[in-house]
């Protein structure tokens, strides 16, 4: 029997996935997806590395971010960040494949909140990124602007 919640999960992730040339260009992959969830996994490459060649923390804050966005997105519901967190707990280094997990805390209404936590090839916790969405007009799978 198919599950249509993950089939949904999966079609809207494949959706957005295909539109976000920023996950795209960052090289970041979607590990996993499922109703609130999202795994994502994301290489540190030179570009992405600071003045203390360590990861640039735009780079951790982008692949949580993205983590964040599947999984607020994956019931087809338009979702936007309201607010964003993070702390920065270890560093990330060259050529370090991180990984973010989220997890839906708290869907009430249009209003969301959202866990991720950022590992680093070793396990170690890099970064712990809370998000906060909105859920604005539209849906995922039409792929309208939903202002």
């Amino acid at each position: 029997m198919i599950d249509q919640a993950q089939a949904l999960a999966e079609q809207c992730a494949h959706a957005m996935y295909a539109r976000d040339r920023a996950s795209q260009n960052a090289g970041m992959t979607i590990e996993a997806v499922a109703p609130g969830y999202a795994k994502l996994s994301m290489t540190l490459v030179a570009d992405m590395i600071n003045g203390h060649q360590t990861a640039h923390g735009g780079a951790i804050f982008s692949l949580a971010d993205s983590a964040f966005a599947f999984a607020c997105n994956s019931r087809n519901v338009a979702s936007v960040a309201q607010h964003c967190s993070i702390t920065y707990v270890t560093p990330g280094r060259e050529g370090e494949r991180l990984v973010a997990e989220c997890r839906e805390t708290n869907l009430t209404g249009r209003f969301g909140m959202y866990d991720v936590t950022v590992t680093g090839g070793d396990g170690r916790v890099v970064a712990i990124f809370r998000g906060h969405s909105a859920a604005v007009r539209g849906d995922v799978l039409n792929g309208k602007d939903p202002w």
